[in-house]
């Protein structure tokens, strides 16, 4: 059935203008007609309801048919107006044409007039109705592009990704009035389509939580392919993966994809088709653009980063010069640590600087600059509730630098939140003080700003704290030798991995292994010098065990046997060489040895057991004494030290362990070349050279 077409039949006799509106109807089953008989009637039911067309008299209340025409003519220019009157004159046929009537019909006699009149109606609605959709679509045309255009400015002007898929989709939902438009952007590290925007009237359509993966549903399809696509009759429901029922899928090209869709299977025409695909490019062209932008502003960014953090590392490296310069100049720890903090206190890059001794329980601040004694006290009286205390024991126990990004943000500082305000620091940093792998305090540096120091000045501040480590190490030592007190441990030693332990298992119920002496020759290796008894067999273990390198007998006597071993090195003779402790005595018997260590001044007992029990946990301290030597022994020790060469005092040390300056002597020079794997003149002209310098430095007082 054609659509209805509403009459207006406007007549001064009621009953003709029933009539013809129901010959009219007769005539064509679309027309429904309505009747008037004076013109302010007429215009009531204009008013009140649509009119397709008016069929009007010409001598009607009121006012003439033309007169009406006028009045109607002011709200629709184009609306079907047809003169149908008895008054047949060209005067007013000519009055009516100019008057701008549709068309002009004069009433006749007979039924047939109702056709030709039904036929003018039809007629001229169809023109009508196709003329205003015309319009309507040229106004329709015309403000959708406007739309786009004002889009493509907001599009261009939008700063962020997330602005210009909410600017693309509710412009596709105003121009093509579509049940849902929504955009998926691509995530390429998921390798996914996530939702971007999207805009419906149901939550089912486009909903938030949707996302397509790779090679799922008929989005991921159109975008992996990169070409547009129409869907018109799409089952959701049935293993395909859509948004819609009908629905248009553009690629954004490696950004994403535009999707509109509706819930009818309608399709789209060519126009709506046209429109996504302008707003397609015109949204792929501003996703490049914010991309390009952004990859400046990061790339902007990360140069001025770039820039401040070199400005600081630069600022950092001269800080750590004058520190360096000012701790060799230094003789004593105390000193170090002094002008540490006072070099770093004196910038303007750090707020403060204190350190703390790994000797200390808790390790409080031993030295500081740069801050009141006020907050010193307050970490202090805090003690293991402290959090700057927490932040040094990390530092203690872990690797490289600490660091306390916000102290405004982090777990456990809210206690620090005024100090922090106050003093101006956000950031803190803990620098552990570290020597071949020992540890001799924590330097903690306050920070203005948070996360204000970036990776490259941290790497440097843990350099500089391996140098005031090894400061701190080397004034020791020397303190160490000059100093005439020793300290004396006695360690038991249960655990099976510790070789002298080993050696006393594998030669059981023979008697006590002693082990006489050690020479570290460095890269080379270590050469231990173990007296065992005369019964034990160990001349087989070179072969067997993989810890040993080499095996030799360098003496044999009636009750004991005096051997040379070479091994690599062992975890016990890596932590006395980091702590400088020297061996006194070792004895192993029965799987357990006591061990006797000379310990230097400053080394803190508790750590260098710790260090060994780690390694060894069936370890015991026995024992703690000190021993005191005479000063000239210590300055020969010292005086030897400086003067011999490393192969000169190898020379001594093994002639030493081995009994070669016994009598009778229990090795021979050739025996003691060999250990050492040296020729036997070789050995001897060392061992003259050290011998010389010793007998020099007893009787002469030099050692050249």
């Amino acid at each position: 059935m054609s659509q209805p077409i509403t009459v207006l039949i406007v007549d001064n006799e009621p009953g003709f203008a029933d009539l013809a509106g129901e010959m009219l109807e007769r005539e064509r089953e679309s027309i429904v007609a309505e009747a008037a008989t004076n013109g302010r009637e007429a215009l009531a039911v204009i008013e009140r309801q649509d009119v397709d067309c008016i069929v009007s008299d010409y001598e009607i209340p009121e006012m003439t048919g033309l007169e009406l025409l006028e009045r109607v003519r002011e709200d629709d220019p184009d609306l079907p107006f047809i003169l149908f009157t008895g008054r047949g004159s060209e005067e007013i046929a000519s009055e009516a044409i100019a008057a701008g009537v549709t068309q002009y019909r004069q009433k006749e006699s007979g039924t047939k007039q109702y056709a030709l009149l039904a036929n003018q109606i039809t007629n001229a609605v169809a023109q009508y109705r196709t003329e205003t959709e015309l319009r309507e679509s040229e106004r329709r045309y015309e403000r959708t592009l406007t739309t786009l255009h004002e889009t493509t400015r907001d599009l261009m002007r939008a700063e962020t990704k997330d602005e210009i898929y909410r600017s693309a989709v509710e412009t596709a939902d105003e121009i093509l009035e579509v049940a849902v438009a929504a955009a998926y952007a691509f995530e390429p590290t998921a390798g996914v389509l996530e939702h971007a925007a999207s805009t419906g009237q149901s939550l089912e359509l486009g909903d938030p939580e949707t996302r397509f993966e790779r090679g799922e549903g008929l989005v991921w399809d159109v975008f992996s392919e990169g070409e547009s696509a129409c869907y018109t009759d799409v089952t959701r429901g049935d293993g395909i993966e859509a948004v819609s029922r009908c629905e248009a899928i553009v690629p954004l090209g490696t950004h994403g994809v535009l999707v509109a869709g509706t819930e009818g299977t309608g399709g789209f025409d060519e126009t709506m088709t046209e429109l996504l695909h302008i707003l397609g490019a015109n949204t792929e062209a501003a996703l490049d653009r914010a991309e390009r932008e952004q990859l400046l502003r990061d790339h902007d960014r990360t140069l001025t980063q770039q820039n401040e953090e070199l400005t600081r590392l630069n600022h950092t490296n001269e800080i750590v010069r004058e520190i360096n310069h000012g701790i060799a100049q230094a003789s004593t720890r105390d000193e170090i640590e002094a002008t540490v903090c006072d070099r770093l206190a004196e910038t303007d890059r750090y707020r403060f600087a204190w350190i703390a001794a790994s000797d200390d329980d808790p390790p409080v601040p031993a030295a500081w600059a740069g801050i009141d004694a006020a907050y010193i006290d307050r970490i202090r009286d805090d003690g293991e509730r402290a959090p700057e205390i927490g932040l040094v024991r990390e530092t203690l126990e872990g690797d490289g630098v600490r660091t306390v990004r916000d102290v405004l943000e982090a777990d456990g500082w809210q206690s620090r939140r005024k100090e922090a305000l106050t003093y101006g620091y956000q950031t803190v940093l803990g620098v552990p003080l570290v020597a071949d792998e020992r540890r001799y305090g924590a330097l903690v540096v306050h920070v203005a700003g948070a996360d204000s120091v970036g990776e490259s000045e941290r790497e440097v501040l843990a350099e500089l704290g391996e140098t005031i480590g090894h400061a701190i190490r080397s004034v020791e030592r020397t303190r160490a030798m000059v100093t005439d007190s020793r300290l004396e441990l006695e360690l038991t030693v249960g655990d099976s991995r510790l070789l002298l332990n080993r050696l006393s298992d594998h030669a059981a119920n023979a008697g006590p292994i002693r082990l006489e002496g050690v020479v570290d020759r460095g890269e080379d290796g270590v050469v231990l010098f173990v007296s065992a008894p005369a019964t034990a067999s160990l001349t087989d273990l070179e072969a067997d065990w993989a810890s040993i390198e080499t095996l030799s007998i360098v003496s044999e006597g009636d009750d004991e046997r005096l051997f040379e071993l070479t091994v690599t090195s062992t975890p016990f003779l890596d932590v006395l060489r980091t702590y400088d402790v020297q061996i006194r005595m070792a004895t192993a018997e029965d799987g357990t040895a006591t061990v006797v260590l000379e310990v230097p001044q400053g080394v803190e007992t508790r750590s260098l057991v710790e260090a060994i029990r780690e390694e060894y946990p069936e370890t015991e301290l026995v024992a703690k004494r000190e021993r005191t030597g005479t000063i000239s022994a210590r300055q020969l020790d010292t005086h030897l030290a400086e003067r011999l060469t490393d192969k000169q005092l190898e020379a001594l040390q093994a002639a030493h362990y081995s009994g070669f300056f016994e009598w009778p002597r229990e090795s021979t020079g050739e025996e003691l070349a060999d250990a050492l794997d040296v020729s036997s003149p070789t050995y001897h002209y060392h061992l003259r050279a050290a011998e010389r310098k010793l007998v020099s430095l007893a009787f002469d007082g030099s050692a050249n």
